[in-house]
């Protein structure tokens, strides 16, 4: 009754998903209780339900904020890119340090609250259609081979990425370096022959170059 009457303050309620997305980026999922977050925010436990019911309310709102913040950022790629090789590059960088700030747990622990995994794998399906969309554009600017099918290759680098957050093999190698693996061998395969056979514009050498080195920082 109290929240019905008396709303959350919009600044709280973004107060609040701003500091459950980071602690639960850093620390996983399971471990952060809403306790953890109310006392990181300095306010009541019943504050932080009078907001947001459960946790798993909470997380919903904060995969959707990250979500929002990946389109806003690939909107104003594409508004400041000669083409979509530029923009294709720019995402990647951002995907690893997106990995890079996240601990693994993260992506083990959602799969535990069905609603927000769902959510997710909606997203996922519809970031797959315009992925496919991306590329097609790119073949017909000249920058991606014309002899591939996009929808199976996307589909695998999915396949890939879900394997990866499945096995052991991060025991043996960083989390991080996989995922790297994985990229690579997909951009070689999508377009470093036409780099290789084609003058195109030095600075998206740099952006490809920039990207690599920062796995070898990392």
């Amino acid at each position: 009754m109290l929240s019905i009457l008396h709303p959350p303050r919009p600044e709280l309620k973004e107060r609040i998903i701003e500091t459950a997305v980071e602690v639960f980026t850093k620390n996983g999922i399971k471990s952060i209780t809403m306790d953890d977050i109310a006392a990181s925010l300095g306010i009541s436990k019943r504050t932080l339900y009078e907001v947001f019911p459960d946790k798993e309310t909470l997380l919903e709102e904060c995969i959707l904020k990250r979500q929002r913040k990946a389109d806003e950022f690939v909107k104003e790629v594409r508004l400041k890119s000669e083409n979509v090789l530029e923009v294709l590059l720019k995402c990647y960088q951002l995907s690893i340090e997106t990995f890079h700030t996240t601990n693994k747990s993260f992506f083990e622990d959602i799969k535990k609250y069905p609603k927000v995994y769902k959510l997710l794998r909606q997203r996922h399906d519809h970031d797959s259609e315009e992925v496919v969309n991306f590329f097609k554009e790119g073949v017909k600017q000249g920058l991606f081979r014309d002899d591939v099918n996009f929808a199976i290759v996307n589909l695998l680098v999915r396949e890939q990425i879900d394997l990866l957050m499945n096995t052991d093999i991060c025991k043996e190698y960083s989390f991080l370096e996989v995922y790297e693996s994985i990229m690579f061998t997909f951009f070689c395969g999508v377009f470093l022959q036409i780099v290789a056979h084609t003058n195109w514009n030095p600075s998206y050498r740099n952006i490809a170059r920039r990207s690599k080195q920062s796995f070898r920082e990392r």
